[in-house]
């Protein structure tokens, strides 16, 4: 377990009633636990097994076995980055909305660009080969990730290859 806290935060998820009201179906804490890698805690928040997505019934999102993305669907998850530890580089096929809640992360690329994100930022990642770092040597970052899959991508005839780690 690391020695850096990961705070826990409230899911809120609406639905409808028999009448068609907008209602809360349910409120619940979720706490992102560490990975195996020791560089991030995880903690999924909602799947959906298909996009579009069907709506219809009342489903609990995260029930879905989800990996790093879903195939055919799509993931959000908040991602705790361990202050100095860098993530293992990977690419996977999907298109990867992050946006900083707290804190600070660096991504490299494997072309060799670094860009410093900060709290509020937002980054598109195009299933491009990549790693984190939180460049901290105290502050947690706090990071929301929404993964949809996407088609491999194909640079001058050559399908990048997924890279897992």
């Amino acid at each position: 377990m690391s020695e850096f806290e990961h705070r826990p935060f409230r899911r809120v998820v609406t639905t409808h009633n028999d009448e068609g009201k907008s209602v809360v179906q349910s409120i619940d804490t979720l706490t992102p636990t560490m990975i195996d890698s020791g560089d991030a805690a995880f903690q999924l928040v909602w799947t959906t097994d298909k996009v579009p997505a069907d709506l219809n019934g009342g489903g609990d999102g995260p029930s879905a076995a989800a990996g790093k993305t879903l195939k055919g669907g799509s993931v959000i998850r908040i991602v705790d980055m361990v202050p100095g530890r860098p993530s293992p580089m990977h690419r996977s096929f999907s298109i990867d909305y992050g946006v900083v809640i707290s804190g600070q992360l660096e991504l490299t690329l494997d072309g060799g660009e670094t860009v410093l994100l900060e709290a509020g930022d937002i980054v598109v990642q195009r299933s491009t080969n990549h790693l984190w770092r939180n460049p901290s040597d105290t502050q947690m970052c706090r990071i929301a990730f929404i993964l949809i899959e996407s088609l491999p991508v194909v640079v001058n005839g050559r399908v990048m290859e997924e890279v897992h780690p």
